[in-house]
């Protein structure tokens, strides 16, 4: 569990956690560049929370994340050192992805020991970029075709950032 001014970052609890999160992969507009299409059942979101509760804390660190109590999106490394987080879309523009992942890749680095994270975002995702490139984090590469998203391919921008970078942006 990590704590921050305004959120909590928690284990899953896919019982309790799946209306919320449903709500929120079910959601267009808060799939729009995911790696997969919306969910269109409730037994997909099931799955994917199982999927979440199951990663080993050896492989992975990825938390729910809270605000007054309710959950409002996911954030972490569902493997190492791969970052990622999804929100829905009317908390967006609030600073709570941006606050959820830097207690995330505080945890990654002092008490993981991860020597970098890595993110793999689709070029049109703008928002995404921006919160990134504010956290530290630098294009690596590109390429194209990477995520077959039902009919359409999606290309991707790599980025990564060490844990050197984070100390000197943290100190």
């Amino acid at each position: 569990m990590i704590r921050t001014p305004r959120l909590l970052l928690r284990d899953v609890r896919p019982a309790e956690d799946f209306a919320a999160m449903h709500a929120i992969l079910a959601n267009p507009q808060a799939m729009a560049f995911w790696s997969s299409l919306p969910h269109g059942s409730e037994d997909q979101s099931r799955e994917w929370l199982a999927d979440m509760a199951a990663i080993p804390p050896t492989e992975g660190a990825d938390f729910i994340v809270e605000y007054q109590g309710q959950a409002i999106g996911k954030a972490g490394f569902y493997r190492f050192p791969e970052i990622g987080f999804l929100f829905a879309p009317d908390v967006w523009g609030q600073g709570f992805a941006s606050e959820a992942m830097r207690a995330v890749l505080a945890n990654g680095f002092a008490e993981r020991g991860l020597e970098c994270a890595v993110a793999d975002v689709d070029p049109r995702n703008a928002a995404s970029l921006r919160l990134l490139a504010g956290l530290g984090f630098a294009e690596t590469h590109r390429a194209e075709r990477t995520w077959l998203i039902g009919d359409q391919w999606c290309d991707s921008i790599y980025l990564s950032m060490s844990r050197e970078d984070w100390l000197a942006r943290t100190a």
